[in-house]
């Protein structure tokens, strides 16, 4: 494999010493440059703004612009057998290479794409977060090259649900891998606990503390088994909204139970997983969701609401998840599930243990590695269609399981 980088992405992807055939790097200063002014004096170094997305619009087109001047000999020269375009994510911003290649014999493949996920109505959370821009998504498909993409990629890899319903148009060449994340397998070592479940629940959320994330939902929902001094809730994370949850679990008479911890290092986070028994993570508006694949690989059971990402990778087996309907029915569901589990902790310890086992064998980055192989193989005429739909139940395991 040979990948195709950014100057500035050149040192971190050659310090993982992966094994490529070649890394061909990609140089626009001044472009590079713009970008970054930008990023810091206007954008404020937010990576969740959707504005910035759209912003990003031109970038990526200079970048595979450039990227298609320098490889276009090797690639119509038979170097390579299929173009994958792995990054952005965002399904808006589309690629030129499926264009560029659309009348040679090199197959163009893109994904796993996501977004697009409606903001859910009659949220207070969704009132807070929610961007003008969202309004006018759909005008990316009168984009220059925003058609083209889809309608010439021979394979398209949606990450959730959602955007493979947006694009069920091309089901014949659309497949489903959710989720765009990944577990590494080091994390496993340390995901079984050497002592029993204690008396008292141990309830952790991890995330950013912005509306959509839905951490006051947590705190409400978490507060009356709280009040019985059966449970503590620890707070990983940090963001505009602390202020305001600090004083929500002041006014719910549960701040003697409740541990804001706020920025901690990845691995410190890894071990307060390790650490938990359930991840309560409501969050109203997630495309991927990768707290909840650590969270099962760690141990601790998720709590979700059944929208985006941890609603395609959550069923009964390993956790829980809730509709997505109002704000009371959520909070009022999700204390109902963990009074449950308060008084029945086999029940948590049998998710816990099916969890982990899902996490090891069908969220690690090998096991995506191998979907993504099938997905490929058969894009070159060298495999059979992969099934890999949102109907399939469990669709990571519907492939040699």
């Amino acid at each position: 494999m040979t990948l195709v980088i950014r100057r500035e992405n050149e040192e971190a992807v050659r310090r993982r010493q992966a094994p490529f055939r070649a890394i061909e790097v990609v140089s626009l200063p001044w472009l590079d440059r713009i970008y970054e002014w930008f990023f810091r004096r206007i954008f404020k170094n937010d990576y969740r703004s959707q504005v910035l997305t759209a912003f990003n619009y031109v970038f990526c087109l200079a970048f595979e612009w450039c990227a298609w001047r320098q490889m276009r000999t090797r690639i119509s020269a038979g170097d390579f057998d299929v173009v994958l375009r792995l990054l952005p994510i965002s399904s808006v911003l589309p690629s030129p290479f499926a264009f560029f290649l659309h009348r040679g014999s090199v197959p163009f493949v893109i994904g796993p794409i996501n977004g697009g996920l409606p903001w859910p109505a009659s949220f207070s959370q969704a009132d807070k977060q929610k961007e003008w821009i969202s309004n006018i998504r759909n005008f990316y498909r009168f984009l220059p090259f925003a058609r083209s993409t889809y309608r010439h990629a021979t394979a398209i890899i949606a990450g959730s649900s959602q955007t493979y319903a947006e694009f069920a148009t091309y089901r014949e060449k659309l497949f489903f891998v959710p989720g765009e994340n990944g577990i590494n397998p080091s994390l496993h070592a340390s995901g079984s606990r050497s002592s029993p479940l204690s008396d008292k629940l141990e309830l952790i959320f991890v995330g950013g503390l912005v509306p959509y994330k839905a951490c006051d939902l947590a705190l409400r929902a978490a507060a009356s088994l709280l009040r019985t001094g059966r449970a503590s809730f620890t707070i990983v994370g940090d963001g505009p909204e602390r202020a305001s949850l600090d004083q929500l679990a002041k006014s719910l008479g549960i701040e003697k139970d409740v541990v804001f911890c706020g920025m901690l290092p990845h691995a410190e986070v890894m071990r307060r997983l390790g650490a938990a028994d359930v991840l309560v993570f409501p969050s109203i508006h997630e495309f991927g969701g990768a707290v909840v694949f650590e969270a099962l690989a760690m141990g601790a059971v998720p709590i979700v609401v059944d929208y985006g990402g941890p609603g395609d990778i959550i069923d009964s087996e390993v956790g829980f998840k809730v509709p997505l309907t109002s704000e009371a029915d959520v909070v009022l569901q999700i204390d109902e599930i963990l009074g449950k589990l308060a008084r029945d902790p086999d029940i948590l310890e049998r998710l816990r243990q099916q969890g982990m086992r899902y996490a090891r064998k069908r969220l690690s980055w090998n096991a995506k590695a191998r979907l993504m192989s099938q997905i490929l193989m058969w894009t070159v005429g060298q495999g059979p269609k992969p099934d890999l739909r949102p109907s399939c139940p469990r669709v990571l395991c519907s492939q040699n399981s």
